[in-house]
């Protein structure tokens, strides 16, 4: 595929980096935020997928959202990707590599109703909320206060996606009855 001869740097290595962060250190980072990224992948997928997908009358509405939920995740992924290559790793990049490393499950191929969808959204984003936090610990128990901040902005956005996932869930609505049947 390439014509490129020399590996500058093989997957699942870890180098000095510019950042004088201790390598043992960085490791531990590397592993975690190739995990969130893996996981940001996955849902960045799926958020795709009930973009395409949705129908009925909050349609617009949801399909908007969703493309700037999905929008966020891409953008929070390409973050975690460049923070993980200046700590001296090799972000994950293949779709098998990112498969095997998410620790989030995606739905499979077929189409759900869209609140069927929002709620498999708000599933994921909620695992991927709980690691965040664990990650985040790690980050300054080992003296990473940047990647710490890094993942603190990032689990705000993904909490607050996850509070409007959950308003969309609520009961209440603007359809009339005689539209849902």
């Amino acid at each position: 595929m390439s014509t490129q001869k020399e590996t500058r740097q093989r997957a699942g290595t870890v180098e000095e980096n510019a950042l004088r962060f201790e390598t043992e250190k960085a490791e531990q980072i590397i592993e975690a935020l190739n995990s969130d990224l893996a996981d940001a992948y996955v849902l960045y997928h799926q958020l795709h997928k009930h973009h395409w997908n949705v129908e009925g009358a909050e349609f617009l509405d949801v399909h908007v959202f969703l493309q700037e939920v999905y929008e966020d995740v891409e953008a929070a992924a390409d973050e975690l990707a460049e923070r993980l290559q200046a700590l001296g790793g090799v972000p994950h990049a293949s779709m098998t590599t990112l498969a095997e490393n998410a620790t989030v499950e995606p739905e499979d191929e077929d189409v759900y109703d869209v609140r069927t969808s929002l709620a498999n959204d708000l599933e994921m984003m909620g695992d991927m909320i709980e690691s965040y936090r664990q990650h985040i610990e790690l980050a300054d128990g080992l003296g990473d206060y940047a990647t710490g901040e890094i993942l603190r902005e990032q689990l705000e956005t993904i909490e607050e996606h996850a509070h409007h996932i959950e308003h969309y869930l609520e009961d209440d609505t603007l359809v009339t009855d005689s539209a849902t049947h």
